[in-house]
């Protein structure tokens, strides 16, 4: 008798340093060696998403067949991640890139709805209704699954049957067609069952089949994001506004107020902030002789960058010149760039991003952020070195220190009314008061025409936004096909599109 109370052998799922553990286990060798209930500590749903990468999904009957697999061969607990979907409030969410909301088609959304989406237009059913009724199916067979004796029987290539009797006549039975593409006809006490490929078919009485993992029969919907304008809020100072009034603050590129310290050469940005923002200025200033042949021709020069990671904006003389960051699988990155110099002094800007701290792997909390290399080629004298100048650093920004983003620091800055706020204008704060839309229903801001920036609410920090794009040359999806191994590319879509809109 197998009791469910003995010690137990752990089936660890989770990936450990730097390998990837399998998605699925279509046989369960390792069970064979323990005499004492089996639980899996966690089944991914999915894959965490990051900016600028495609929408992973695992399909529901890729789930169900795993667990139902699992609970064939002798398994005792199951545990999933994530069964609730959530949001990276502040600048919590780690990867790096990892998005602010991590919803992922989670068979829950972090507000407890089953068909409600805030950060993802994405439907929750089939998949929970689907996965609800697969542990309805097992929850019946559960005395004989506990104290019962189970019986393996192979019927075929890919075919089989377990089966598990106890003392009192209880019978349940669990008939898989482990085949990536034929549907099976499995004869199991003189009965035939038509068994689909990649499915497990649950026999509580081991007569009649009560669920099948991919013959799905819950509920199916698709929600929707609505579009609603923000309404100016009709508080006494703003009952004269026609429309929405924006104000805007935009900082200046570079050093704000005294600069936190001066060194030769590059620090690391991680360790330089503590995490305690995700910027960090590193500012240097050249002088161009009149000699340079670049100013009289149409050419320019080049700005050459190398960073660890994980994002970049280049100012000169105050001007954005371009932007570049790593990605979820590659933080470090370099950057490219032709610049607009002048003779005399030129002041140089590169203000350093991170979009999360790393979160796994081996070492990790080794793992860095920041420039490592800046050159300017395309001078008289070739390429210019700037790695070991004199570089002066400014950690945060303005708006940040000054806490403009709360009540107590809205009037520190003077910011500028406009009924159209400014576009493609980097290191820009945008604010407005308005009145929440009618109804109880979850709420989502667009940020499809943004940048890359912070956002708060009410004083409240509710995280990052960038809407990033995927590659349109990203391998997408327009059906999945459940069958056959699963692998976290498997059944992408959005390719082309931002990441997180939402």
């Amino acid at each position: 008798m197998r009791h469910p109370f003995k010690s137990n052998c752990l089936l660890h799922l989770l990936p450990l340093a730097s390998s990837l553990a399998p998605w699925i286990f279509p046989t369960f060798q390792v069970l064979a060696k323990c005499e004492v209930p089996t639980k899996v500590k966690e089944t991914f749903v999915l894959l965490f998403k990051t900016f600028g990468a495609p929408d992973p999904h695992r399909p529901h009957e890729d789930i169900a067949f795993s667990v139902a697999r699992f609970f064939q061969k002798g398994g005792s607990l199951q545990n999933y991640y994530m069964y609730h979907g959530g949001t990276n409030f502040g600048r919590t969410s780690g990867g790096p890139f990892i998005t602010t909301s991590y919803d992922y088609n989670a068979p829950i959304d972090e507000y407890g709805e089953l068909s409600t989406v805030l950060a993802l237009s994405l439907a929750r059913l089939p998949k929970w209704g689907h996965l609800k009724e697969l542990h309805r199916a097992i929850k019946s067979c559960e005395h004989v699954l506990l104290y019962g004796e189970p019986i393996n029987l192979s019927l075929g290539p890919s075919q089989e049957v377990d089966v598990y009797t106890d003392s009192s006549g209880g019978c349940a039975a669990f008939i898989s067609n482990v085949d990536e593409k034929e549907d099976k006809i499995i004869v199991f006490q003189n009965v035939s069952y038509h068994v689909p490929a990649w499915s497990v078919s649950i026999l509580p009485d081991c007569k009649n089949v009560v669920f099948n993992t991919a013959k799905v029969g819950s509920q199916t919907s698709q929600v929707e994001m609505v579009p609603e304008e923000l309404q100016p809020s009709l508080v006494p100072s703003n009952k004269d506004l026609k429309g929405l009034q924006w104000e805007t603050f935009v900082e200046k590129a570079g050093i704000w107020g005294e600069a936190d310290f001066v060194k030769n050469g590059f620090v690391d940005h991680i360790n330089t902030t503590k995490d305690t923002t995700d910027y960090l200025w590193y500012t240097v200033s050249l002088t161009v002789g009149e000699s340079e042949n670049f100013l009289k021709e149409i050419s320019q020069p080049v700005l050459l960058v190398e960073s660890k990671g994980h994002a970049l904006h280049a100012f000169v003389n105050q001007k954005l010149q371009g932007s570049a960051s790593g990605n979820g699988s590659h933080s470090p990155f370099k950057f490219e760039c032709p610049i607009s110099l002048k003779a005399g002094k030129n002041d140089i800007a590169l203000l350093s991003m991170t979009v999360g701290l790393q979160n796994a792997g081996p070492f990790y909390e080794w793992v860095g952020a920041g420039l490592t290399s800046v050159k300017i080629k395309g001078l008289n004298n070739g390429i210019m070195d700037l790695s070991t100048y004199t570089w002066t650093y400014k950690i945060g920004l303005q708006g940040e220190h000054l806490l403009i983003y709360k009540p107590e620091g809205l009037n520190s800055v003077k910011w500028l009314s406009t009924p159209e706020p400014p576009k493609q204008q980097p290191l820009t704060w945008y604010k407005a008061v308005v009145d929440p839309p009618s109804g109880n229903e979850p709420i989502g801001l667009d940020m499809v025409h943004m940048g890359k920036g912070l956002a708060w609410l009410n004083g409240e920090e509710i995280g990052r936004y960038w809407p990033r794009k995927s590659s349109i040359h990203d391998k997408c999806v327009q059906e999945c096909d459940y069958r056959g191994k699963f692998m976290p590319n498997k059944c992408s879509t959005g390719c082309g599109e931002p990441t997180q809109r939402w």
